[in-house]
């Protein structure tokens, strides 16, 4: 089984950084989903699709899914750019 490692990116609706320090490790889709005819809900013979394991650390998601034979894929996470803002810069007529 083929496992994806990475760090979760923060959430589009909040401002914080909450859930983004811990790593999580996910199974990768075995099967395809399937579309059911009479009520239209998406579903999957898979259920380890509902299994999402977070580590603190890389190394130890890297060494749980060694001890336990998986092949992993790492996903680095994109590094975050800040620039220096100033509250005055609002306020400064741009002609």
């Amino acid at each position: 089984m083929e496992v994806r490692i990475y760090r979760p990116a923060k959430t589009a609706t909040q401002s914080g950084r909450a859930k983004t320090g811990r790593w999580v490790l996910e199974p990768a889709p075995r099967g395809s989903r399937a579309v059911d005819d009479l009520m239209g809900w998406t579903g999957s013979d898979d259920t380890t699709q509902q299994v999402k394991l977070t580590f603190a650390t890389k190394q130890q998601a890297i060494a749980y899914a060694k001890r336990r034979g998986l092949a992993y894929v790492i996903d680095e996470p994109q590094s975050r750019t800040v620039r220096p803002k100033s509250y005055a810069d609002n306020f400064i007529r741009k002609t």
